[in-house]
């Protein structure tokens, strides 16, 4: 059931070009493994052969949400919406309602799911088994009952007691540690009401800046990267204009709060990541302010709701941009891929974020085809079919993926043209391939429910020509015999299936 020994964490892994991380709800996670396993499962204690699984998946890493210490006020909050609940968990009880993980009491590995030692204990047998650990950072706002509220009240921020009658929703009462009273903002965004389990940091203001540098290389001392909730909530501008006519204009920091943190964490930890959820087309952006990573919601809206061709528009981004950005398809925040894209879109779209530059995100229960989207306030999930045609389609992907090609060769999109004359359905398709010495692999991917034909124009690949191939398709084991003059001039005759795609290997004859 696990190594206990809690000797001192010696990390060597290290984040390859082109990672794929894995995200776990934490909480749900154990306790499943605990009703499987018919014992009380924490981080000291996860099965071996559980570990071994994910090891074996092709992960680089791997993001446990949720393993920070709870609101106690947020949980007892977020019993009054049990009836919310219920469409993701029909036979809900009081006991499955845990509190949101972005409600942070206290950053301290939550005692229920293992503490401090089972956070130290799992990171070192990931580590031994080749994958990196994140966690999260919620910059924005802390629980509701944070102990900054009585001992530091001026890193949050405060109203006045007009505030509390006039908005009601995004302010609320409190007392220092001194018994005085106190007006406390609720944290939130520019464009929703206060989140009601929270209260927001002032961003603004030097020492809270200086206790959130402490925090994070504590998390930096026991894990290797972050997973940065709504990072963009803190950058100057976007603060401001949040909480208009709550500071005064002298307040407002020269250097942006990022700017700040980052470098000094990563002063003492080099090798530690930065991974941004990010919206409102600031990617960019927090990538200059040391991100490794940003989210690409983009490409996530574009193959949820867009058509291929607007999806190869965002493809033709710099090279460098492309390769920071966060691929996915689903995360806790997002409906379930077998939902939103159905079990046919959701294997082009897989095939898409698992080959294109930068860092794929993949979900657990994506593998299996779980439909459920879980609130974060719970911690247990429904028991659901297992789809097995996509687990073995996600077995081979992701054997794919590991070859040393995706994360040495050099990417291109590749231009599409009519198969022939008054045959649109080129539109339908996105062609990307990469390039390492003499190995190739083509990605053709159908996001469309029509039979599509294209030709492929591999002139850039100007190696290919005077020789004969077999194009091997690491999907389904089909293999084609091509001519490289062919392939370059007119093209690759494509001929897909709806929903279809291919992951040519290229071996000459």
């Amino acid at each position: 059931m696990g190594n206990l020994d809690q000797k001192e964490v010696h990390i060597v892994t290290q984040w390859p070009s082109k990672p794929v991380l894995y995200e776990i709800n934490t909480w749900v996670w154990l306790n499943s493994l605990s009703r499987q396993y018919n014992d009380r499962i924490t981080l000291n204690n996860v099965p071996d052969e559980v570990l071994d699984d994910l090891a074996s998946t092709g992960l680089d890493g791997i993001w446990l949400m949720g393993v920070w210490t709870r609101s106690p006020r947020g949980a007892q909050q977020a019993k009054q919406y049990m009836h919310e609940y219920k469409p993701a968990l029909p036979d809900i009880t009081e006991k499955d309602i845990v509190g949101s993980p972005y409600a942070i009491y206290e950053y301290r590995a939550d005692r229920h799911l293992g503490g401090k030692s089972g956070l130290k204990s799992i990171r070192q047998r990931l580590a031994d088994r080749g994958l990196c650990l994140i966690l999260d950072y919620v910059p924005n706002h802390m629980g509701i009952d944070h102990p900054w509220i009585k001992s530091h009240p001026s890193y949050l921020m405060q109203g006045t007691p007009k505030d509390l009658i006039r908005h009601p929703i995004d302010f609320f009462a409190a007392q220092d540690g001194w018994g005085r009273s106190l007006v406390m903002a609720h944290g939130r965004d520019p464009y929703f009401p206060g989140w009601s389990d929270t209260v927001q940091v002032n961003a603004f203001h030097p020492d809270f800046r200086q206790a959130a540098l402490q925090i994070l290389l504590d998390i930096a001392s026991q894990c290797d990267g972050v997973r940065c909730d709504m990072a963009m909530l803190l950058v100057n501008r976007i603060f401001a204009n949040t909480w208009q006519g709550y500071y005064i204009e002298d307040e407002i920091p020269e250097v942006e709060f990022w700017d700040e943190i980052i470098p000094q964490v990563k002063a003492a930890y080099p090798d530690f990541l930065f991974m941004a959820e990010v919206y409102w087309n600031m990617e960019y952006e927090l990538q200059t302010m040391g991100f490794n990573y940003t989210y690409d919601k983009t490409l996530y809206d574009r193959l949820c709701n867009s058509t291929s061709r607007d999806v190869r528009v965002h493809l033709i981004a710099d090279i460098s941009y492309q390769r920071q950005l966060v691929r996915f398809i689903e995360n806790h925040d997002e409906p379930r891929a077998y939902d939103r894209l159905g079990p046919q879109k959701g294997r082009p779209a897989a095939t898409m974020i698992a080959t294109l530059p930068g860092m794929t995100l993949l979900h657990d229960g994506q593998f299996i085809g779980r439909r459920a989207k879980l609130p974060v306030q719970i911690g247990r999930q429904p028991d659901e079919p297992v789809d097995e045609l996509l687990c073995d389609f996600y077995e081979r992907l992701l054997i794919e993926t590991r070859a040393n090609i995706y994360h040495e060769g050099t990417w291109r999109l590749f231009n599409l043209f009519p198969a022939w004359s008054d045959n649109p359905t080129y539109d339908n398709l996105v062609a990307h391939g990469w390039k390492q010495d003499h190995e190739y692999r083509l990605i053709v991917v159908n996001l469309t429910n029509v039979r599509s034909q294209a030709l492929v124009n591999l002139s850039a690949w100007h190696d290919i020509a005077g020789v004969n191939w077999l194009l091997e398709d690491s999907l389904n084991g089909h293999s084609y015999q091509r001519s490289g003059d062919e392939m370059t001039r007119p093209g690759l005759f494509i001929d897909l299936p709806a929903y279809e795609s291919h992951i040519f290997r290229f071996i000459p004859q």
